[in-house]
């Protein structure tokens, strides 16, 4: 995200000059230089005015002189900690996410035609007729990596347009989407609303697209050969239930997805997935910004309880997020200041969007199943 360019030595002159220009906005008892590392320094004290209404008012005087404050909260009180750098990064080549962005939609157009046909060739010759899976799953995967976007745009965090990952071989055309932000956001507060605006933005999309799609897909006989069949969260349950008038399959019956109710599942399989509430993923951000450190605790538990529904269930996916997890998992978002807790508003939504996660998690994606 930045040039590495720590000073070994600190300038005395900078950190006065810091501390004389905070005078209306924290008061200082004491001052460490090099701590908790060479060219940073930290000062002591407490603020004298909330600080989430002056921190950008205190970021603006440290970038004056190099400087970007980091609040933690020690056991000797609080500490504002001046970190060598400013966080000014290039701006991205958009171009390659128009790439990316343009190959994704012919490669779900592509999966979604090879259902419809049963062929390679005819897949790729007729298209467009996967055209409502593409449309409908782009507009969910889009709404979720936006709702990122100008979250953090909200809150003047550099960040990257959405990648989108095309994937032709897989059975939804793709891995999804993400984006990068550049730089640290600035409090728990930013954080939350940059973590849950993307899941929250896409179920707004992916839940009536499904409710529509499921009103009008098909019931009829179960296969009488080998078929696959999708997995069920609590949500996708009562969606059933509430269009169809009973949880299927049963008595021999099914509903057979039509692309648009197809695209509404995948996108709480996605939702649900990113929803884990570990490391980087949008769950691990709310998970963090409700229980700060203690939210690292989460990482066994959820490896642990991945590792039981592959044994238990044989779903060899969660082989490969256990791996994902088990190198990515670890390292949480920090902000800048780690100290101004969340206010009861945003407090009530990350619990709910935590209980988000409960609803459409689903324990087992896909079942092959032999009559």
């Amino acid at each position: 995200m930045y040039q590495d360019s720590r000073p070994t030595t600190i300038s005395l002159t900078a950190v006065e000059s810091i501390r004389e220009a905070i005078i209306p906005l924290f008061a200082t008892i004491d001052t460490t230089l090099d701590w908790p590392e060479p060219g940073h320094f930290r000062l002591r004290g407490h603020f004298l005015r909330d600080t989430a209404d002056c921190f950008d008012d205190l970021r603006a005087i440290f970038e004056r002189y190099g400087f970007t404050p980091m609040l933690r909260q020690e056991d000797g009180g609080l500490a504002l900690i001046g970190l060598p750098h400013v966080f000014n990064p290039p701006a991205s080549n958009w171009v390659i996410n128009a790439v990316l962005l343009i190959v994704t939609i012919f490669s779900t157009m592509y999966v979604a035609a090879l259902g419809e046909t049963g062929d390679y060739s005819l897949a790729l010759s007729n298209i467009w007729l996967g055209l409502p899976f593409s449309i409908s799953i782009m507009v969910i995967l889009g709404a979720h990596e936006l709702g990122h976007y100008f979250a953090a745009r909200h809150h003047r965090v550099p960040v990257t347009l959405p990648y989108f990952i095309p994937m032709p071989f897989s059975i939804i055309g793709t891995m999804g989407a993400f984006i990068q932000l550049k730089a640290p956001v600035k409090n728990k507060r930013a954080l939350f609303d940059v973590g849950a605006a993307g899941p929250l933005a896409g179920l707004v999309f992916a839940v009536p697209l499904l409710l529509y799609g499921l009103a009008t897909s098909p019931v009829g006989p179960l296969p009488t050969t080998g078929y696959m069949l999708e997995g069920n969260s609590i949500l996708y349950s009562l969606a059933k239930i509430l269009v169809l008038g009973q949880m299927l399959p049963a008595n021999g019956l099914d509903v057979s997805l039509n692309q648009l109710a197809w695209a509404g599942w995948v996108g709480l399989l996605v939702t649900g997935l990113n929803l884990i509430p570990v490391g980087q993923l949008d769950g691990g951000h709310v998970s963090y910004v409700l229980f700060g450190q203690r939210a690292k605790q989460f990482f066994w538990p959820v490896i642990i309880a991945l590792a039981l529904l592959t044994v238990l269930t044989g779903t060899m996916m969660w082989v490969f997020w256990i791996f994902l997890l088990f190198f990515f998992g670890r390292a949480y978002a920090v902000p800048l200041d780690d100290v101004t807790p969340l206010d009861s508003r945003r407090r009530a939504l990350a619990i709910f969007t935590l209980f988000l996660f409960v609803l459409v998690f689903v324990p087992i994606p896909f079942q092959i199943v032999m009559p």
